[in-house]
């Protein structure tokens, strides 16, 4: 396992995907600055700020937590993104791709919290 949170293919991902986010929520409505936009980019940067946080924990205990946070953040980002394809604030084929997306990293951040269990289940410096 990594040692620094940004050799984490995981967190790279949800870095990129995080800008992905910010590029997309540009484009929606000045009065959504205070709401939509402002919301989204909340829960989207928390996903890799939760993977960063996690990883620098003392136990894989603690980073499984954290990589709870960061999937129920991934998951508003999701809907935050479906209730603005329904508003029109980006075009039905964008919000498929990014979703597509979300749903590799969720794969991700799911093979992470399999892999950490195991290793916590077999002793492994819980």
């Amino acid at each position: 396992m990594s040692y620094f949170f940004k050799d984490l293919v995981v967190w790279q991902e949800a870095k990129t995907f995080a800008l992905e986010v910010y590029d997309i929520s540009d484009s929606f409505p000045k009065q959504e600055v205070y709401g939509m936009t402002s919301q989204i980019r909340r829960a989207v940067v928390s996903i890799a700020s939760n993977i960063a946080e996690g990883q620098g924990r003392l136990t894989k205990g603690e980073f499984i937590q954290f990589l709870g946070h960061a999937r129920g953040s991934l998951l508003e980002t999701v809907t935050q993104l479906e209730i603005a394809g329904g508003r029109k604030y980006l075009t039905t084929e964008r919000l498929n791709e990014v979703e597509q997306k979300a749903f590799q990293l969720l794969r991700l951040i799911n093979a992470l919290i399999d892999s950490l269990r195991e290793q916590k289940g077999r002793g492994a410096g819980a």
